[in-house]
């Protein structure tokens, strides 16, 4: 019985620590974004050079620890792996241009859409998938959209479809994830998406990318250790969260943007219609998370 106690105690307070180190990267996720807007008007730094350096630091990272812990690479399907590494890039430089030229707010929510995307190109490529309940789900998230987006509640025009980009390339980014998860280790996978995002960054936005003095360190650094902590932080997370438990918990951050726009950048509050498409999207997708959970389940007994 005493055993028994401890090791349910023991579980408890693993899955604990996963709802936190989940709820943390969807904290440093945002920081990042504030940083950016706090670097706006003090140093002139553009989103990509923000993007080539976290994906600079994160490479760093990533070959220290595989050198630490003596792992090798051993990649697979490299198609997969670069696949992964350009959706995954786009996606980063969407979301950064998006907070650079609109609201943080507005550009953290759009992001988050990326589970309504996976949803919807799931229907269209994977017949075995195809769920009308979650296509409805789909529907009424993309009516958030449309009220995050209408005019009055925040920005409005072109610098909106940089944050619906993000989300988008962030789908695209987790069906090659998925996909490369069966044939790849973790360190793999982070090794070549930090690697060859970084490279793709320089040889496209190579202009943007120069030697920064002491103030524009600050402010790339800072942006880069949030996002790769909060990379590290998912990761570590979801070993002892359930799926559902780790989607609804990620998607906090829109209530996090929703909530924290105005105190820690100044920008404009949300107007109802803003906060009824906020909620509308979180609430999708975490509906989207407890579908797929159910299902999985019943197709596990059948």
């Amino acid at each position: 019985m005493g055993l028994s106690s401890a090791a349910s105690s023991s579980r408890i307070s693993l899955q604990l620590l996963g709802w936190l180190a989940v709820f943390g990267s969807a904290f440093c996720f945002y920081l990042a974004t504030a940083i950016i807007r706090w670097a706006d008007g003090a140093v002139a730094i553009d989103s990509a050079y923000f993007t080539f350096s976290r994906f600079l630091l994160g490479f760093i990272v990533v070959c220290l620890t595989m050198l630490m812990g003596r792992q090798r690479l051993q990649p697979r399907r490299y198609h997969y792996l670069i696949g992964r590494t350009v959706s995954n890039t786009v996606a980063v430089f969407c979301f950064y241009k998006a907070v650079e030229v609109g609201s943080l707010a507005e550009a953290n929510i759009l992001n988050m859409t990326y589970p309504l995307f996976v949803a919807l190109f799931s229907w269209f490529l994977v017949k075995d998938q195809r769920d009308s309940i979650a296509l409805a789900i789909v529907g009424v998230a993309f009516c958030g959209v449309w009220l995050i987006l209408s005019p009055g509640s925040m920005s409005t025009g072109l610098e909106s479809l940089w944050g619906i980009c993000s989300g988008f390339c962030a789908a695209w980014a987790m069906i090659y994830l998925n996909l490369s998860r069966r044939h790849h280790d973790s360190q793999t996978i982070l090794f070549f998406m930090f690697g060859l995002g970084a490279l793709c960054i320089f040889v496209f936005f190579k202009e943007s990318i120069f030697w920064p003095d002491f103030l524009e360190f600050k402010y790339l650094f800072w942006c880069s250790v949030a996002g790769v902590v909060g990379q590290y932080l998912l990761t570590y997370g979801f070993l002892f969260v359930t799926a559902v438990e780790g989607s609804i918990i990620s998607s906090s951050r829109i209530l996090l943007a929703a909530l924290l726009g105005t105190s820690l950048v100044g920008d404009p509050p949300l107007v109802l219609s803003g906060w009824i498409g906020a909620l509308l999207i979180f609430g999708a997708n975490s509906m989207l998370a407890l579908r797929r959970a159910t299902l999985n389940r019943l197709q596990s007994k059948g």
